[in-house]
């Protein structure tokens, strides 16, 4: 343990790129990050993705596609690399220092090419997302891709230029330091891309009674098209929050990374992630990460029971599919009610939206009444 009995980094140290600046040297090429590496450089630069200090070789890409460990053995679940053009790539080998720009053109920092290697796209579609379907959306983000990846450590300028919410864009060490502040040493996170509903509300707080603190943590890095607009999420998360969450036990910051749903080898980078902000539980719920039918229900909790011992210190709380029964009058699971026909509320997605869309709320054991007007009122917007 570290930091007053908060968990510590995962692979025992947690890196910050930030100060890693080297001694000047004019870089070989230019490269425009795409939206993704954009997401993963900042991550690896605040010391989210530790004990990464870079974009990884060829010997750490290969060994997490084979068996979910880098080369030295530390647990880690998909790749995170820094693929460029053939073009680009044969200006570069190593040694050269590359600088690596936003999609504005702005310099973010330098890659210290280390070495360069061709990418096995098919094996890195199969054993990280299960599948080569380019309907997948993180199989279509990679298909798309160069073919070489640049390995190596990065030295950074800034993690990311013009940042949103910045007031809660907190760090993994800025979060731990948080959590000493307010004396917490046990912390849930909670992982979404969504606005939250009854459900999440539910088990959020089913999870908070076993804590000493909650950290609502959205994904606010690249998504698929169709996902809910983060400005919009975060007004959902805030409203909530505000009227309905205990505040000394309820803390909200953002993570800049981006969504891969990748389902069951997400779920434990997510707990990765999350152990490197100082969090020691992660809460699991139904399809974790997943899009489509390409995951089963609660292959994302299953995957855990996989691990070595001592792989992870940060634990996942598994929870089943919540709803509301007409007929206790509350939230419930299949663990906490019996099934009864017609008695629980589910309501889909599409269903969802398409009862915002004609300014209509869903009812109130689906979602509270303030999230429903934020939505709603969105949509007229659009």
């Amino acid at each position: 343990m570290s930091q007053k009995g908060i968990v510590p980094p995962h692979g025992g140290r947690l890196v910050d790129r930030t100060g890693a600046s080297a001694a000047p040297k004019k870089p070989t090429v230019s490269v425009i990050l795409t939206e993704r590496q954009q997401c993963d450089f900042e991550m690896i630069a605040i010391g989210a993705m530790s004990p990464l200090e870079g974009f990884m070789s060829e010997a750490d890409y290969h060994r997490v596609c084979d068996d979910m460990s880098l080369a030295d053995g530390t647990l880690w679940p998909m790749p995170i690399t820094c693929a460029v053009d053939n073009a680009t790539a044969d200006k570069v080998g190593p040694g050269d220092r590359v600088a690596l720009n936003d999609d504005a053109g702005r310099l973010l920092g330098y890659l210290n090419v280390t070495e360069k290697y061709k990418q096995d796209k098919k094996k890195h579609a199969v054993e990280g997302f299960g599948t080569e379907d380019l309907a997948h959306p993180g199989v279509k983000v990679l298909m798309d891709e160069g073919d070489t990846c640049l390995a190596g450590p990065i030295d950074v300028v800034t993690p990311r230029h013009d940042p949103m919410f910045p007031e809660h864009r907190r760090t993994p060490s800025q979060t731990r330091a948080e959590f000493a502040r307010r004396g917490w040493k046990t912390i849930v996170a909670f992982q979404t891309r969504n606005p939250i509903h009854r459900a999440h509300e539910y088990i959020t707080k089913c999870a908070q009674e076993l804590v000493d603190g909650l950290l609502i943590h959205p994904l606010m890095g690249a998504t698929k098209e169709g996902d809910i607009p983060p400005e919009v999420r975060m007004k959902c998360y805030q409203v909530l929050i505000d009227n309905y969450y205990n505040s000394d036990a309820t803390m909200l910051s953002i993570m800049p990374a981006a969504m891969r749903y990748a389902g069951p080898k997400e779920a434990i980078l997510h707990a990765i992630l999350r152990q490197n902000y100082g969090c020691s539980h992660l809460i699991v719920g139904r399809d974790h990460a997943g899009v489509g039918d390409y995951y089963g229900t609660y292959d994302a909790q299953l995957i855990f029971e996989t691990l070595p011992d001592g792989a992870l210190h940060i634990q996942p709380m598994k929870f089943e599919h919540a709803a509301w029964s007409k007929k206790a009058g509350c939230m419930v699971s299949r663990k906490t009610f019996p099934a009864i026909e017609g008695d629980q509320i589910f309501l889909s997605g599409t269903k969802v939206r398409e009862m915002l869309r004609r300014g209509e709320r869903p009812p109130v054991e689906f979602t509270r009444t303030e999230v429903a007007d934020i939505l709603i009122e969105s949509m007229k917007e659009t």
